[in-house]
């Protein structure tokens, strides 16, 4: 028996891969299939089975392209209602793959249709729980997430029947088995995820808050709700083509993945319906950008960004690249479901710079300069994290103004003070800098690494550092 986690860290995502004897199944597969079909190939596999643990918010699922691809059959759990042919499998239906059997374990509370499974080696033996959102390490699933489409099934009527699942078909099974979740650390899938991606069973009840044993249903209920972050605006769209279905990415891709000359480009500019993309590093985009491009960097979380800062996932796209990443870029967009990507910029930015047209910068400070800048300006500290990481530990005297809300208050940003623009490591920073820069707000330094190096660096004040998980 092979069993693999498959790992995509820019979206905190765990794919699973499992082949006995020749047959081989997928587990919550991103929509790029290939490398999954290469891996069964790899074991001259034939890919049986595509199993979804529920219909997911944060990404778009590659389900339907495997099944076009290898003539394979979806598996959902009990109550799914899918858009397309699938398996809906009943409480405790088993599959064979090979030798290795696969058991369905609905546990309805992230999803109601949220499903466990439980994989049995060719021993007969029980070895892992494939449990998709509804176990983390450190964590579970968020019960809030189905109101964004079915509003009449509350949070707590969730957060309820996750407390039964965890309790009745989770809790009971062998401590010895090791734990396959669908995501990691850095999803919005639930609050206080590990940056560890397996455990066993056993030492989840030992360390994980929502397994105690001495915990009532109401005290469940209230930890399990208490600090859960406002879900990313793009999850319904995604939650909606799982359930309905999606444009095949082959023929996306032939679409999109279309050069475009500098005269063409030029005109696509004056259309306020289409927004410039560029997928450059956070360094080089600061070096030099066309005026009015927003930065998401590929070389980060890119797919989580792309869907809390562009409100229409349909919205018209094209791309400033780094060279040889242009496909990559638009495979990153439809991941999350952004499949409306135009083409992109023959050349990238060298082209635009060589024809002398406009360039604009942002200007960057390593973190041992801010003291200095502070002292001698009347500058805005100005930190663009995440409310539960402003109040673990936060510069005194600044501003929280969480990336994620930026854009939708920008009229709140002064235009006449400089702001001292930072995050946690840079990232997210630039990517606040190019919004900022094309709403008209350039008196702006960005620092280099973010608070996790000014920490250590400026003698500014600092509040006292509060655990994050304390103030669950």
């Amino acid at each position: 028996m092979k069993i693999e986690q498959i790992y995509t860290g820019c979206i905190a995502h765990a794919a699973y891969y499992l082949e006995s004897e020749g047959e081989a199944a997928i587990f919550d597969p991103l929509r790029d299939v290939q490398p999954y079909i290469d891996r069964a190939d790899a074991d001259g596999a034939k890919i049986k089975f595509v199993f979804e643990t529920h219909f997911h918010a944060d990404f778009v699922s590659g389900h339907l392209d495997l099944v076009k691809k290898t003539g394979a059959k979806i598996v959902f759990g009990p109550t799914a209602q899918p858009g397309y042919d699938a398996i809906v499998a009943e409480d405790n239906q088993v599959f064979e793959i090979g030798k290795i059997k696969v058991q369905v374990l609905h546990t309805p509370g992230h999803t109601m249709e949220s499903s466990t499974y439980l994989v049995y080696d060719e021993k007969g033996e029980k070895h892992a729980i494939i449990t998709g959102d509804t176990l983390f390490i450190g964590d579970v699933g968020r019960p809030d997430l189905v109101q964004l489409v079915k509003s009449e099934i509350t949070e707590e009527i969730l957060a309820r029947h996750l407390f039964q699942s965890l309790r009745t078909k989770i809790m009971p099974l062998p401590d010895n088995l090791i734990v396959y979740p669908n995501h990691g650390a850095g999803s919005a899938c639930g609050k206080n995820m590990s940056k560890e991606t397996t455990d066993t069973l056993g030492n989840q009840k030992k360390t994980n808050y929502a397994l105690r044993a001495d915990m009532t249903e109401d005290e469940f209920v209230k930890e399990l709700l208490t600090g859960l972050a406002t879900p990313p605006q793009y999850f319904p769209n995604n939650v909606l083509m799982n359930i309905q279905g999606y444009e095949n990415l082959d023929n996306l891709l032939d679409r999109a993945n279309k050069p475009i000359k500098l005269e063409e480009f030029k005109g696509l500019l004056n259309d306020k319906e289409i927004l410039v993309l560029d997928t450059r590093d956070a360094q080089t985009f600061s070096e030099g950008f066309i005026p009015n491009s927003l930065n998401i960097g590929l070389k980060g979380p890119f797919a989580v960004w792309v869907g809390e800062m562009i409100k229409d996932i349909k919205q018209k796209i094209v791309l400033i690249t780094e060279k040889g990443s242009e496909e990559e870029s638009m495979i990153r967009l439809s991941r999350v479901g952004y499949d409306n990507t135009i083409g992109y910029l023959e050349g990238g930015f060298d082209t635009w710079k060589s024809a002398n047209l406009p360039v604009e910068k942002i200007k960057r400070i390593e973190a041992k300069e801010l003291d200095a800048l502070k002292e001698k300006s009347k500058a805005v500290l100005f930190d663009v994290r995440k409310i539960n990481e402003y109040n673990a530990e936060h510069l005194e005297n600044s501003i929280n103004l969480p990336l994620n809300q930026l854009e939708d208050r920008v009229s709140e940003v002064s235009k006449q003070d400089l702001l001292i623009v930072y995050c946690a490591g840079g990232y997210r920073s630039m990517i606040a800098a190019s919004l900022l820069y094309k709403y008209g707000i350039k008196n702006i330094v960005d620092v280099v690494g973010g608070f996790n190096v000014i920490r250590n660096e400026s003698l500014l004040p600092k509040t006292k550092f509060v655990c994050p998980s304390s103030m669950l």
